[in-house]
């Protein structure tokens, strides 16, 4: 009988992989750690190089096309889920659509009173949005650039203040850098003309600019009314407990920062982005509903993410990881994390709802078990984890007698 993709060593997937077309010098590169040497001056004081696995979704469709998804990530089940809940979309899979790409940059003005210098502001806006457009100039040339700018007074303890908010389409970058470089231009500029004094200026990592919408039907015939009925459960807890939905949108974060890692992505701007915009909601990320019997699951949030810039290509995985998914932008890069996300949320309210999440999760962290116990060879992994299975006990000292068992063999 032949092998599913997951029995099969590390050559064999990569062999299977080259042989049905995909790029033989990424799949060589992904296997190939950087060196601390290439890495020396990236960090401050760097003295090693670490690792995580990477491995793929591999029957995963988005608007009708087929992607190959990496995904960097030490939990033994992430991946597995993944794929098991765009396996059962199959062949409609995922669709996904974007709404804007421009980051949203601050500056931070101490003034004397508010409101009066927020007229000043407003009177001299021709000026300001000509500076605006002068410091984000270099981005037109990918289709980016300045895309307007607006005001907010407010008072507080420490006195009266002005927010300048400003956005920029940042094209296929996140955007850090660049916004960061005009905030921090621009704020002096509006305080001169507001007789104010700039207090800071950066860009905020709630992209509300760059939303991605992403959206399954997970069929009743494929998953059960159980199925249906249970996830549906699962996320009406969510939406009503506030400890249940932190966790909840961790499940989501599991995909999304997978793949985060795999590209290169600020995983941590991700995260504080779409946590924040889930309070700020007061909903999960990822909504439900049935619609003709059949499971129908919606995320919505901000993804800023690049294919060109910050660490994308500084990784050999990273850049190995772009090669693969053969993005064309970094919008099509946030629909298919926003995907991933979504799978990786039906996936564990599936499991909770029905069997439960321990019994998936701990089968596959039997390997990791063995691995502690002593286990090297491929066989003495797999027979030691089917050991732990079969027994239904999930600890070391198990694990150590079934290898000890294996090697008397």
């Amino acid at each position: 009988m032949e092998k599913k993709f997951y029995e099969l060593s590390h050559k064999e997937r990569i062999d299977a992989l080259i042989l049905e077309g995909y790029p033989k010098e990424a799949l060589d590169l992904i296997s190939k750690p950087s060196d601390v040497s290439e890495l020396e001056k990236t960090i401050e004081n760097v003295i090693g190089v670490g690792t995580l696995p990477i491995g793929i979704i591999k029957d995963f469709v988005m608007n009708k096309k087929k992607y190959l998804v990496p995904m960097m990530i030490e939990e033994p089940s992430v991946v597995a889920a993944a794929n098991k809940a765009s396996k059962l979309l199959l062949p409609d899979g995922f669709i996904a659509e974007s709404l804007g790409n421009e980051m949203i940059g601050e500056c931070l003005i101490k003034v004397e009173d508010s409101k009066k210098a927020e007229k000043l502001a407003i009177k001299n806006m021709e000026k300001i949005d000509k500076k605006g457009k002068e410091l984000s100039s270099s981005l037109e040339k990918y289709g980016g650039g300045w895309r307007g700018l607006e005001f907010r007074p407010f008072k507080s303890e420490r006195g009266d203040y002005l927010v300048c908010y400003f956005y920029v389409n940042v094209a296929d970058a996140m955007g850090a850098n660049r916004v960061n470089s005009v905030a921090e231009e621009l704020g002096p500029f509006i305080a001169d003309l507001t007789d104010g004094m700039p207090i800071m200026g950066i860009l905020s990592n709630l992209a509300v600019r760059r939303i991605v919408g992403a959206k399954a039907i997970w069929k009743k015939e494929k998953i059960g009314k159980e199925g249906v009925d249970g996830v549906l459960e699962a996320f009406n807890f969510a939406s009503n407990d506030i400890f249940r939905l932190c966790t909840n949108n961790k499940g989501i974060m599991n995909g999304i920062d997978a793949v985060a890692l795999a590209t290169g992505n600020d995983w941590r701007a991700v995260e504080a982005g779409l946590h924040t915009y889930s309070m700020m909601n007061k909903k999960p990320l990822v909504s439900y509903r049935e619609e003709n019997g059949d499971l129908v699951g919606v995320f919505e949030g901000p993804l800023a993410v690049a294919i060109t810039g910050g660490a994308t290509k500084t990784f050999n995985h990273s850049k190995a990881s772009l090669a693969l998914l053969n993005v064309s932008s970094a919008v099509e890069l946030a629909q298919v994390m926003a995907c991933v996300g979504l799978a990786n949320n039906f996936a564990a309210l599936f499991a909770l709802s029905t069997e439960g999440i321990q019994k998936g999760h701990m089968r596959l962290h039997s390997r990791n078990i063995a691995i502690q116990a002593g286990a090297k060879s491929p066989e003495e992994i797999d027979f030691v984890a089917s050991e732990l299975v079969r027994e239904g006990k999930y600890d070391t000292e198990k694990a150590r007698k079934a290898l000890d068992d294996f090697r008397k063999l």
